[in-house]
């Protein structure tokens, strides 16, 4: 059984996080990626928060899996036609380089459909069309101008960035749906197209929900769901809501059993009006079931502190584990606080291939994310990154470049 992407060959002329994530995606799905890298540099992430001396780091492997890279010297004539040909016989070019970058690189839209017509030419950059298109956007910057950040904190805190890199990583996996429809798009048309996915628009459409919740401030002028209600004050913009579910369901962090020493024994919990009653026996409190205080979602909106506190008391006797034995039997939504040492040792994460082993020639073994997309038909097999211009003589030689085209753009500098 073939791969998706059987067939597809993708220029990849990212660094760092967003485009890679895109890349390596469309790399697990089956198609042949070429990373092209500075010659004797690479892309920078290999010498970043290295733990090994001499070897690529684990930011550049974990991103860059299942790829072939080659080096290419774009400033030399012979690096360029090397480009060139990689333009002609690849179906996609994915690239973040920092605004005007490629133009004057000399690699413009139409330098790349007088080569190829075919070719689809995807982006990610910081800000589409508007007063910070030109302006470089990292991660955090991204939340920021997103929305994420002012809408992430304690109720009192300033804003706060989320440990998930929603900016970058978000971003390549949107990007990466664009390239797939862009592909089927061009059966019909027979020709390629440029495919945009700005920084800010990845995470503003993660953060849709709070667009939502700030049109029905403005209406309303207050929200149930959040822990300001019903005796604190709403301003004119969505505040901060601590771990407060956000929807229609409230929902809290609340302490487990050793939680004084361990900073991750706690468990997500949710008072789904559907369980509630379940929920009352379960803490011990069956009169709440038929309360008036509580009786309703309404009601109970104005006493969530206090329930949310009793539930607590409850938890509090059990480990996480425990709890979510005894809650996921009376189908009370919840979930524990996993730290990134029980899901590295998490055999069902092994088992799915959510997270993978992988062994490398310069580091040894070590552990990375799996593709979290699972397709039936064509399961995916994490490859280990591939080590600088490793497939260079290998790809030339595959666009036509005989051994000594080969020996005499390397004596340029070209390769």
């Amino acid at each position: 059984m073939g791969k998706a992407l059987d067939g597809v060959r993708i220029l990849d002329f990212t660094h760092v996080q967003s485009g890679p994530t895109c890349t390596q995606l469309l790399a697990w799905l089956g198609a042949d990626v070429i990373k092209v890298e500075r010659p004797g540099e690479g892309d920078a992430t290999r010498k970043q928060l290295r733990d090994i001396p001499g070897a690529d780091s684990l930011y550049f492997t974990m991103l860059n899996h299942n790829k072939r890279s080659v080096t290419i010297n774009t400033k030399t004539p012979g690096g360029l036609a090397v480009l060139d040909r990689l333009i002609k016989t690849c179906d996609v070019m994915v690239e973040n380089f920092a605004p005007g970058a490629l133009e004057r690189m000399g690699i413009t839209w139409q330098h790349i459909q007088a080569l190829n017509p075919r070719m689809v030419v995807a982006s990610v950059k910081g800000f589409g069309p508007g007063p910070y298109q030109d302006c470089k956007v990292y991660e955090n910057v991204a939340q920021c101008a997103g929305g994420a950040a002012s809408t992430t904190g304690e109720v009192d805190g300033m804003p706060l960035i989320s440990g998930a890199q929603i900016g970058d990583s978000g971003t390549g996996l949107h990007l990466a749906l664009g390239i797939v429809a862009a592909l089927y798009q061009r059966n019909t048309t027979g020709r390629g197209q440029q495919v945009l996915a700005p920084m800010q628009d990845a995470v503003l459409n993660l953060c849709r929900v709070k667009l939502r919740d700030q049109q029905r401030l403005e209406r309303t002028h207050t929200m149930h769901e959040y822990p300001q209600y019903p005796d604190g004050k709403f301003g004119d913009a969505v505040p901060r809501a601590g771990n407060a579910s956000g929807g229609g369901q409230p929902g809290a962090i609340l302490k487990c059993k050793g939680w004084e020493t361990d900073p991750n024994a706690y468990i997500y919990f949710i008072t789904q009006a559907a369980v509630w009653p379940a929920i009352c026996r379960v803490i011990g409190e069956p009169g709440w079931i038929d309360d008036e205080a509580y009786a309703t979602p309404q009601a109970r909106l104005l006493h969530l502190k206090p329930i949310f506190r009793r539930i607590e008391q409850w938890t509090m006797g059990k480990d996480k584990f425990e709890a979510m034995d005894i809650l996921n039997q009376l189908d009370i939504p919840c979930g524990p606080i996993l730290s990134m040492k029980e899901i590295a040792h998490e055999p069902s994460l092994r088992a799915s291939g959510t997270v993978v082993e992988v062994d490398h020639p310069e580091r040894g073994k070590y552990l990375t994310v799996g593709n979290p997309i699972k397709l039936s038909d064509s399961p995916t097999e994490v490859t280990r990154s591939p080590l600088l211009g490793e497939h260079t003589d290998e790809v030339l030689a595959q666009l036509g470049f005989a051994a000594s085209e080969i020996q005499a753009l390397r004596a340029e500098g070209a390769i």
